[in-house]
């Protein structure tokens, strides 16, 4: 590269939901990609109209794997750590794999980002927070988990790990990191297949089926449409202010589950009605859900002043259009 302001970024789980999007913004500002992904959870077609970008390099494998790894982090600028198994339902079915996946996974990476000084930033969740229903959530809010038989509080545990990890990379070998933890992420390609409950809830609109409310439906979520997620993403990693920190990163608009199934009923017009699922029927018995999760993003904001720009409502009538733009595809 002659312009030494560009670099170039290795994205694991590039070709995935956020990871995609990700792409195209650092491919749209002039910056070069190389993305690491095995597709379990990611998609070619997530990528499909970038993959001749002369800038865009797609290597299939995986996190795991310790010399693909060291190798592609010899050769990029800056390492985003997107690669994860996501979605509660794939948490729950694969636990094994899912804690594989996010343990040593991400020790491979942060090992290597520390051979070669690359700064590394590292996607958490939400979910670090457990069972914590108080609001909002500030970086520094207690965990609260459940049992280690309950394997939702085993991946919280697994991410917690991967945070500690990076801190301590940080504190005692300078490795510049900068931990995010992502609140429910949504928008166009985000599939439905791991219980992303959006995607999933306008597919069940969309196909005549009832859209499936778990529990009362009365927990609350917020939701950020991924184009505002990624602006935070590119600003921290621009920013040297950020190495060593822990931001949360969402939208602090909370709505509840049933609500959100009214409002899809609503905008896409279908005359499906809701159904109420048990939790044990939805997942395993002994499931354990939060009642509410709101982020604190003062701390980003103070830093950078970003704030999110997109409501509800243009994700879901985004999300929809993709989503009847999909169904007529597959249809002709």
């Amino acid at each position: 590269m002659n312009d030494p302001a560009r670099k170039t970024y290795l994205i694991t789980g590039g070709s995935g939901f956020i990871g995609s999007h990700l792409t195209d913004s650092l491919l749209a500002r002039g910056d070069s990609v190389i993305i690491l992904d095995n597709l379990s959870t990611g998609r070619l077609a997530n990528i499909a109209h970038v993959t001749d970008h002369p800038r865009l390099q797609f290597v299939q494998g995986s996190v795991l794997d310790e010399l693909i790894v060291d190798e592609l982090v010899h050769r990029c600028d800056v390492v985003v750590h997107l690669a994860a198994a996501v979605g509660v339902k794939l948490i729950v079915e694969h636990p094994l794999r899912s804690l594989t996946t996010n343990i040593r996974g991400s020790e491979i990476v942060i090992e290597a980002a520390h051979r070669y000084r690359r700064k590394i930033l590292i996607t958490s969740t939400s979910e670090i927070y457990g069972k914590n229903a108080s609001g909002p959530l500030s970086e520094t809010a207690e965990r609260i988990l459940g049992s280690p038989a309950v394997v939702r509080w085993a991946y919280s545990t697994a991410k917690a790990v991967d945070e500690i990890l990076a801190n301590a990379y940080h504190k005692e070998r300078h490795l510049p990191t900068v931990i995010v933890r992502l609140f429910n992420t949504v928008g166009p390609r985000q599939s439905p297949a791991y219980g992303m409950v959006i995607p999933r809830l306008i597919r069940q609109a969309l196909g005549g089926s009832p859209l499936t409310v778990f529990g009362d439906g009365t927990q609350t979520r917020c939701f950020a449409h991924v184009a505002d997620v990624v602006q935070a993403l590119l600003i921290l990693l621009d920013r040297e202010d950020a190495v060593g920190q822990t931001f949360n990163v969402g939208s602090s608009n909370e709505i509840s589950i049933l609500e959100l199934a009214k409002m899809i009923i609503d905008l896409t017009g279908t005359t499906s009605g809701i159904e109420h699922i048990p939790y044990a029927e939805a997942y395993v018995a002994g499931f354990e859900d939060m009642a509410r999760r709101v982020p604190d993003t003062s701390k980003l904001h103070a830093l950078t002043g970003w704030t999110p720009r997109r409501s509800l409502l243009d994700i879901l009538e985004q999300t929809i259009a993709e989503a009847r733009d999909e169904a007529t595809v597959s249809l002709g």
